[in-house]
């Protein structure tokens, strides 16, 4: 094809594989102006028209819009700069496909209640920073008001901790945590809870543990393990390595209210979910040594 020979739109679009209408709608729109009109009015193009119909297939093939093709035909930004930014728009796009997969693999197991397969759809279409929002306010809900500068204030940051993204596969096992959580701080009665924690945490002194919580996994979690009933000889032979025997039975009541202030199942789980989005080592359960302790102190005579 030589710089003069100009091609008809139907010759075009059997050299170049594209449709006389997508050809036609492209000059149409501005950004493949035809060279000249023949004398009956027909449409006709030269070699650069060639050229710049690959360039504007090319990049209409990468999912670029038509205002984004004409940008880069008129150089107002460069081909580097359009595909930049696509890249993180495919990016993101592959993020909401893997998510929603994920989504869907939950809904074909079909144990899903109403409640949660809307969860899981209003779930996979949040931001990272809609997510956190979430979390945000659920956090500031339980703090306000409370010392910043309290001995185990800094649980309030902790309790925060989102993953920046979500990962670039999210397993059904996050999709999952993720519905839970939500679940989780949209409950009064759980926000009325972790309210209680954070308002006695924050008093004087709340910092220091009452019994060593170590000690309380080791010997309470093998009493746990074991099967050793709390208010059984044996029982109190365990609980006798964690407190003083000489503690008398206020005492006991006492030290049982303050342990099961801070005592909470679903608080755990709260922690568990968090793990689980962010990718942190499991570890086992505590709460269960402490409901133990707490039923040991309160089986006296």
């Amino acid at each position: 094809m030589t710089e003069t020979t100009l091609l008809t739109i139907g010759q075009l679009a059997r050299r170049s594989g594209v449709p006389v209408r997508t050809i036609r709608f492209w000059s149409d729109e501005g950004v493949l102006p035809e060279t000249d009109r023949s004398t009956g009015n027909y449409r006709r193009y030269d070699a650069r028209a060639v050229a710049r119909l690959d360039l504007v297939r090319t990049l209409r093939e990468l999912g670029l819009g038509l205002d984004d093709v004409r940008l880069v035909l008129e150089r107002r930004r460069s081909v580097e700069e359009v595909a930049a930014a696509h890249v993180q728009a495919i990016d993101s796009q592959i993020r909401t496909l893997r998510t929603q997969r994920a989504v869907c693999t939950l809904l074909a197991r079909g144990d899903s209640s109403e409640r949660k397969v809307t969860l899981m759809n209003d779930l996979a279409r949040l931001s990272a920073a809609e997510r956190q929002q979430l979390i945000d306010e659920f956090v500031d809900s339980a703090f306000a008001g409370t010392d910043p500068e309290a001995p185990g204030a800094g649980i309030a940051g902790a309790m925060r901790i989102m993953p920046a993204q979500l990962p670039d596969e999210p397993t059904t096992e996050q999709v999952e945590a993720w519905v839970e959580l939500a679940e989780l701080v949209t409950d009064p009665s759980f926000r009325a809870r972790v309210r209680e924690m954070a308002t006695a945490g924050s008093e004087p002194g709340a910092a220091d543990p009452l019994v060593d919580p170590a000690a309380v996994i080791e010997h309470a979690g093998a009493a746990v393990a074991a099967g050793i009933a709390p208010g059984s000889a044996e029982g109190q032979a365990v609980l006798h390595r964690l407190v003083s025997p000489e503690l008398d039975a206020a005492g006991r009541d006492d030290l049982a209210d303050k342990t099961a202030t801070f005592t909470d199942r679903r608080v755990e789980r709260y922690w568990g979910l968090l793990g689980t989005l962010n990718g942190w080592e499991p570890r086992p359960p505590a709460v269960p040594a402490f409901e133990w302790l707490i039923d040991a102190l309160r089986a006296h005579p």
